[in-house]
């Protein structure tokens, strides 16, 4: 039997095929559509099939990359929630719902609840600009007031988004739902791998494969940060807030940067290659997580339907 962490290029091609943890699911896009499949409280797995939207900019280097960020965002928030729905019973729906749910259901209907999620999603957003953006440098800025710090601000500043993503995706993983979570990420990975090394999608075959794949979105996460350093080191440091600013303005050029990075590591075999994914390989001991033999039944019913059916379709 194979090691279930050996090197995840064992593998016989690369593909455009990936994936997303859900609660209690796993969600999968190939080149024309996406799949999400659902463990319900029944034991049944629920799948709903989606076309993939187009892509204006897929052509274009760099911008394809901010755009089919946001895309991705998108969807896997639409999909997550779904996915929530699904997962709970009738009885659970029913104690989740607040009362201020309530109110927005009995007065704006699905419109409201729209409108509340988008609100969630928006402060998401505004936490990881917080978290990523804002507070290491505000701490960089108070400590170079105490200290002649020089050249070594900005790497300061990368070390402590680093530290906090990690630290952040550390807590994380020891909440119970979140570990699961984890381990349908674990399943995701395993599922993909088992179908770029040419082999049935069986859970026999799955369960053997690695868990890690360098052109994971954690990778992806890990890769911004990294480049963000190189960006924002020609930024000025006289003024805190407007390098706040400048850093916001310049974060499309840095998403765009990064994916070309990262799929350039999904494909290459290069030594540099693995340089660079080694770090977002090491993160996702964190989070990722060995799956049960239910979770990749979840997966192989995620990524059947949108497997094309001649497999060269799916090749960079």
């Amino acid at each position: 039997m194979s090691n279930p962490n050996q090197s995840p290029r064992a593998c016989a091609f690369k593909t455009k095929v990936g994936g997303q943890a859900l609660i209690e699911g796993i969600m999968m896009r190939g080149p024309e559509k996406t799949c999400m499949a659902v463990r319900q409280p029944d034991g049944q797995i629920y799948t709903e099939e989606m076309p993939n939207p187009k892509k204006h900019f897929a052509r274009i280097p760099v911008v394809r990359g901010f755009f089919g960020f946001i895309e991705s965002m998108v969807v896997g928030y639409k999909t997550l929630m779904k996915s929530a729905d699904l997962s709970m019973t009738e009885e659970e729906a029913a104690a989740e719902q607040s009362a201020f749910d309530k109110w927005i259901d009995r007065h704006f209907g699905e419109k409201g609840t729209n409108f509340i999620m988008a609100l969630a999603a928006v402060l998401g957003i505004l936490l990881a600009v917080g978290l990523f953006m804002v507070l290491p440098t505000l701490l960089v800025s108070a400590l170079s007031r105490v200290a002649d710090l020089g050249w070594g601000k900005t790497l300061l500043e990368g070390v402590l988004k680093i530290a906090i993503l990690v630290g952040y995706m550390a807590a994380c993983s020891r909440l119970p739902d979140i570990h699961r979570m984890f381990r349908y990420h674990g399943a995701e990975h395993k599922t993909i791998a088992c179908y770029e090394a040419g082999l049935p999608l069986t859970v026999e075959n799955i369960r053997t494969c690695p868990r890690f794949h360098p052109r994971c979105g954690t990778s992806f996460i890990l890769i911004i940060l990294i480049v963000s350093v190189l960006v924002f080191s020609v930024l000025p440091w006289g003024n805190t807030g407007l390098r706040v600013v400048l850093k916001l303005l310049l974060l499309p050029v840095v998403m765009g940067v990064s994916y070309e990075l990262l799929q350039w590591c999904g494909r290459s075999d290069s030594r540099l290659a693995r340089w660079i994914a080694a770090p977002g390989l090491w993160l996702q001991h964190i989070t990722t997580a060995e799956p049960d033999d239910g979770m990749i039944e979840c997966a192989v019913a995620a990524v059947t339907p949108v497997l094309p059916q001649r497999p060269e379709d799916a090749l960079w």
